[in-house]
């Protein structure tokens, strides 16, 4: 788009824009200097796209920003597909909406219910700010057709975003994200967008306040997820962290029903706050993100760190070294230790998995990029595993496809990147209950006088050490990007069957849906299509590859699985899973360049 045409779209915007202060924004940049343009050019010569995450954006004045506009116009797409799909059975259900401690979260939120109520769809918004997985909940508690989350999640502070759930729990899954985005499409200039105001909807009953049996009727659902409830050693010293969002309430209350009896958060990152004051980046993977944690658990001599991302979806687990520092768990570690506690009825089982208390066959389910770990468990246990594409919609859904299907009862799901749920309490990614749970793993196995880390070693020994790796190839520009789809389609055309000294079992191709055999023998893959290829090795290490979905990278992930030769000492193995990695990574990439 040339520059004449952003300032015009610019001043058309403008025009439109029901925000005062997005209106003024917008002016001072048009008749600034040229860097007023360029900053104008990336505002206006593109818009956020809505798909299956909604929309995640820089808060600012713009299409290709997150603002008033762009949230009345994308409920109004929103509102249309909800009546479309459902008639007025739709409307009468209508959509909740809850929102986070980010700026401008709740005048987003409110903005989302008036133009709700404008359509005729009833809208259920929190009176409070709400962790995500408290959202998603209530989709399926209140019985809506929808429901809308206002949050970045772990991102910069100087972004929000849009969340959207369909009325099985649920994140958007296709067709249905390409559905709203066309009517989204349709919508007219924002000034245009019908809505009422916030006083005329509660008077109305179109918007209505949520109660707040919702979120104790969550809570006790979260106690009975236990499965070993009042046992352990339930005074053990909890240091937790919410990163200035909005699980402290939520997880404190969870940890007070469990019984818990000395949790502490950390007080400079209790309360929630959009600018993320402690932290350069509010994600509790970030190198540095639970320094004031790990401070005073030293000071408490905690036996457990625990922190939430701001909107308390993911969870990040910590643990004391004996040396006076501590350990951060990967998401592979805490999901493995997450999913054999449960699958084994906290323990209680060491051969096979406990049948559930609503029967069916137990089901663990984990994203293709998390370790094989937890497959190798499930079926030495004698239980049911199930892989999916990156994302947690599309572990609620196969959860809930199986479970229609076979009867299989969902126990637990994780991917990598901090996320796991518990059981069939919420449809997304929960850090409230996967917390109170960890807590009551570490508690059993205290009371049995032994750590997490003990217990994760024994898994090891019984099930092979698993050490996950990430390799990352970034190229600059238009050409870097030909590039990188050239490297994917010389590895999708001709896969390599032997990878340096490992043998390839097979090879699966997500984006022809088809598992090729060494021999040649291919079979159906029961995934959406996707640019994803994963090669199984025959030593039970695995490889996978694909592009990333917002920047000229190329990702390569592996998995090296290490058997622990009798008693020898884990470093040793370490030692050895460490340099098969190295030769492993080392001859992927030299093939895949």
């Amino acid at each position: 788009m040339d520059l004449d045409a952003v300032l015009a779209r610019a001043r058309a915007w403008a025009d439109a824009d029901p925000d005062p202060a997005a209106r003024a924004e917008i002016e001072a940049l048009l008749t600034s200097a040229d860097p007023g343009k360029t900053d104008l050019a990336d505002r206006f010569a593109a818009e956020l796209e809505f798909g299956t995450a909604g929309l995640r954006g820089v808060l600012g004045a713009g299409p290709n920003r997150m603002n008033r506009a762009v949230v009345l116009r994308t409920t109004w797409g929103l509102a249309r597909h909800v009546v479309e799909t459902f008639g007025d059975d739709g409307k009468k259900a209508g959509v909740v909406i809850g929102y986070d401690g980010r700026r401008m979260s709740r005048e987003l939120a409110e903005d989302t219910a008036c133009a709700l109520a404008a359509a005729g769809v009833k809208a259920h918004l929190f009176a409070d700010l709400v962790p995500t997985p408290l959202l998603a909940y209530a989709v399926t508690k209140l019985g809506c057709a929808a429901g809308v989350m206002i949050t970045a999640s772990h991102n910069p502070p100087e972004y929000n975003g849009y969340k959207a759930y369909w009325n099985n729990g649920a994140q958007i899954v296709p067709p249905i994200d390409v559905a709203i985005a066309a009517q989204i499409a349709k919508a007219p200039p924002a000034k245009d967008v019908p809505r009422t105001t916030f006083d005329e909807g509660k008077s109305s009953g179109r918007i209505a306040m949520v109660s707040d049996d919702v979120e104790r009727d969550y809570l006790a659902a979260v106690k009975k997820l236990g499965v070993r409830p009042g046992e352990g050693d339930r005074a053990l010293s909890i240091v937790y962290t919410p990163m200035h969002g909005v699980g402290d309430k939520l997880t404190r209350l969870a940890f007070d029903d469990a019984g818990f009896t000395n949790v502490v958060s950390v007080p400079e990152q209790q309360q929630p706050d959009g600018a993320f004051p402690t932290v350069a980046f509010p994600n509790p993977e970030e190198k540095g993100a639970m320094d004031l944690a790990f401070a005073l658990a030293r000071a408490r001599k905690a036996d457990l760190v625990l922190a939430n991302d701001p909107d308390a979806d993911r969870l990040a687990v910590a643990l004391p070294d004996g040396k006076d520092g501590f350990v951060q768990l990967t998401g592979n570690q805490v999901g493995v230790l997450l999913g054999h506690y449960l699958l084994t009825g906290g323990l209680a089982s060491t051969d096979h998995a406990l049948t559930p208390a609503g029967g069916g066959a137990p089901l663990v389910i984990a994203s293709i990029v998390s370790s094989p770990m937890l497959g190798v468990i499930a079926e030495a246990l004698g239980a049911k595993y199930d892989e999916v594409l990156t994302g947690f919609k599309w572990i609620a859904n196969r959860a809930m496809e199986r479970k229609a299907k076979n009867g299989d009862t969902f126990v637990f799901g994780f991917e990598e990147a901090l996320g796991y749920t518990v059981g069939e309490l919420v449809r997304d990614k929960d850090g409230v209950s996967a917390a109170v749970i960890f807590g009551e793993l570490t508690a059993v196995l205290r009371q049995r006088g032994t750590t997490v880390l003990a217990h994760l070693e024994g898994l090891y020994r019984r099930y092979g050490l698993f050490v996950s790796s990430q390799v990352n190839v970034t190229r600059k520009g238009a050409e870097g990007l030909k590039e990188l789809r050239a490297i994917m389609q010389k590895l999708r055309d001709a896969p390599p069957m032997k990878i340096g000294d490992h043998d390839v079992v097979s090879v699966r191709d997500f984006f022809h849906q088809t598992t090729t055999a060494a021999d040649g023998t291919k079979t159906p893959l029961d995934l959406p299509k996707s640019d994803v290829l994963a090669w199984q090795l025959a030593s039970g290490s695995r490889v996978i590859a694909r592009p990333s979905g917002t920047e000229p990278k190329a990702k390569f992930y592996f998995d090296v699985r290490e058997p622990i030769q009798g008693n020898e000492p884990l470093p040793t193995a370490e030692h050895r899973a460490a340099a098969t990695m190295k030769s492993l990574s080392d001859a992927f990439v030299a093939l895949a360049l």
